[in-house]
């Protein structure tokens, strides 16, 4: 199933140069700044969801397809990057910022793509992954969209070199935080798009294929809740989007794969179908849950 490519433009990037419990504040404190207490998630398991969200520029590319122009207004300003002192603050809004890198970058918007990588350096800085990026090499690259085919097919393997160093030093929790930020500003940029242009059905279903995604995000947010008081709170608000997505429905239905020609080649055709339900009222739902959630993420 297709999904919206969530913004790890940022963890593609990475590659180009890689070699405290919960304080008082229990919806949005800090995380310990070396490590957090609680289980640790098994590399294989973040790679077995991040498998089901593929490149990151998916969401932006079918937005401008749609027609839509480009609306700085639907993302996160990177003034605000100054504003992030915890590492729990810090981890959502770097995906956050990748999402945001990719929505500048498919429109060729040069100049606001420029701020966003000075902030997702500053904030890589602050979590001490800033090793993983090369600030130049990023900035020639996400100022020419012509190379980003190219990089869209190690996106994968980049952000399981992060999450392995992540995991070895004990702190896979921001593995998850990135996975969730960048997930959430995708899914709020489609929602806005899609509701000035309800006639579209494919930003529709687009919408409503993240269903899916949101319980294997819901799973890996568990594991931490018993451990980590902002991760506890961070599911509490994320039962409530999943609660706006019950009313989406999804039908599979099994067809037997055929064999069919393709340039000289055979392949493997599959003819299985998924149906998404999804009406504009859910829609408005899962936008207005999605926006009230990313509003304490960028605050």
């Amino acid at each position: 199933m297709k999904v919206i490519k969530i913004g790890l433009l940022v963890l593609v990037l990475a590659a180009c140069n890689s070699g405290k419990k919960a304080d008082d504040q229990i919806s949005w404190g800090d995380l310990d700044t070396t490590a957090s207490e609680g289980p640790t998630i098994s590399e294989a398991v973040i790679g077995d969801i991040l498998q089901q969200i593929p490149s990151p520029l998916e969401i932006s590319v079918l937005l401008k397809e749609s027609g839509k122009k480009y609306n700085s207004g639907f993302l996160n300003s990177a003034d605000n990057e100054s504003k992030y002192n915890s590492n729990f603050k810090k981890a959502l809004n770097l995906g956050i910022y990748g999402t945001d890198l990719g929505y500048t970058n498919i429109y060729e918007q040069n100049q606001d793509g420029v701020k966003y990588i000075s902030s997702i350096k500053g904030l890589a800085d602050g979590l001490n992954i800033g090793q993983f990026f090369d600030i130049e090499t990023i900035g020639r690259l996400a100022t020419n969209s012509k190379n980003l085919d190219s990089l869209l097919l190690i996106t994968t393997q980049n952000f399981n070199n992060i999450n392995h160093y992540l995991q070895t030093q004990g702190r896979a929790n921001l593995s998850v935080l990135l996975l969730t930020g960048g997930w959430l500003e995708a899914v709020h940029i489609t929602c806005n798009v899609a509701a000035s242009d309800p006639t579209n059905k494919e930003l529709q279903e687009k919408i409503g294929e993240q269903k899916v995604i949101l319980e294997n995000i819901m799973l890996l947010l568990s594991f931490y809740q018993e451990t980590d008081q902002n991760m506890a709170s961070l599911l509490n608000d994320m039962k409530q989007l999943q609660a706006a997505f019950e009313q989406v429905n999804i039908t599979y239905t099994y067809k037997e794969s055929s064999f069919e020609i393709v340039d000289g080649v055979m392949v493997i055709k599959d003819n299985s179908t998924t149906t998404i339900d999804i009406t504009p009222e859910d829609i408005d739902t899962i936008r207005s849950v999605t926006s009230s959630i990313r509003t304490k993420i960028i605050s």
